[in-house]
């Protein structure tokens, strides 16, 4: 049974950003750490300790923030862990009325929800589907500088999942929508939770299959397709967008390999 005294890992949240003590989540009984038991919510265990997760409005004391982006090395069971607590937090701050009815929410602690005190409707935290793909073509893989990421950092082609799509569907519209290419040969790989703030990342690799590079100016600022050695700044380790391109050019070099065994 968790009380005050209990010791726990604590996520206190303020946006996209979780509060660190040496770089780890600080741990330890709420009496400790001052922090406001009857506004926790156990939301699973990390390193045989439960976790807590609060919003930063429920603590007085004030503390240093990190971003959630800055965590991408960090051990993945925790990554994952203070994702949820952000994309809880999201929810919180989202659904303080009810869209259906306009009733004044509050958490529902059994459910994880914010729940309508008039018309009684459950609002769960918001989960958008997108795509990630990466996409070979002989030994070059495609790489795209977006309108949204700053400087110079080049990463596969994304986009959210629209209705009545398939996942494969989402991957081979995005990619034409995006770079008027065709592909051919998709398959997943795996899927990342994306708390920016709230999309799952789904994964997948795919070959060439026909058309010109045309990028769409609202999307892109230039795409190309790029040698390994002589690849442009990369998306981050960490990201399933760097997974995704390490992949394929291990794909690539094992290609390689085959092509000069049999010359």
């Amino acid at each position: 049974m968790l009380d005050q005294h209990t010791k726990a890992y604590w996520c206190v949240v303020n946006d996209s950003a979780v509060w660190l003590e040496e770089k780890t989540l600080p741990c330890g009984s709420a009496v400790d750490l001052n922090l406001p038991f009857e506004n926790a919510i156990c939301i699973g265990n990390y390193d045989n300790h439960p976790v807590m997760w609060l919003n930063d409005e429920h603590i007085e004391q004030t503390v240093e923030f990190t971003n959630l982006r800055e965590l991408l090395l960090v051990k993945e069971s925790l990554f994952l862990m203070i994702s949820k607590s952000i994309q809880y937090g999201f929810m919180a701050r989202e659904f303080r009325f009810c869209p259906q009815c306009g009733g004044r929410t509050q958490l529902n602690i059994n459910q994880i929800a914010m729940q309508c005190n008039e018309c009684r409707k459950l609002h769960y935290p918001r989960i958008f589907p997108s795509i990630i793909v990466a996409i070979r073509k002989d030994d070059t893989i495609l790489l795209a500088q977006h309108q949204r990421h700053k400087g110079g950092l080049f990463t596969v082609l994304a986009g959210f999942v629209e209705v009545g799509e398939t996942l494969e569907m989402a991957v081979e519209r995005e990619v034409f929508e995006e770079t008027g290419i065709k592909i051919k040969n998709i398959r997943y790989v795996g899927s990342q939770p994306w708390a920016f703030p709230s999309s799952l990342m789904m994964g997948y690799m795919a070959d060439y299959d026909s058309g010109e590079i045309k990028v769409d100016p609202n999307e892109l600022i230039k795409a190309d397709w790029y040698y390994q050695d002589n690849l442009p700044e990369l998306a981050p380790k960490g990201t399933i967008a760097r997974s995704l391109i390490e992949l394929t050019l291990d794909e690539i070099n094992v290609r390689k390999n085959i092509n000069r065994s049999m010359l």
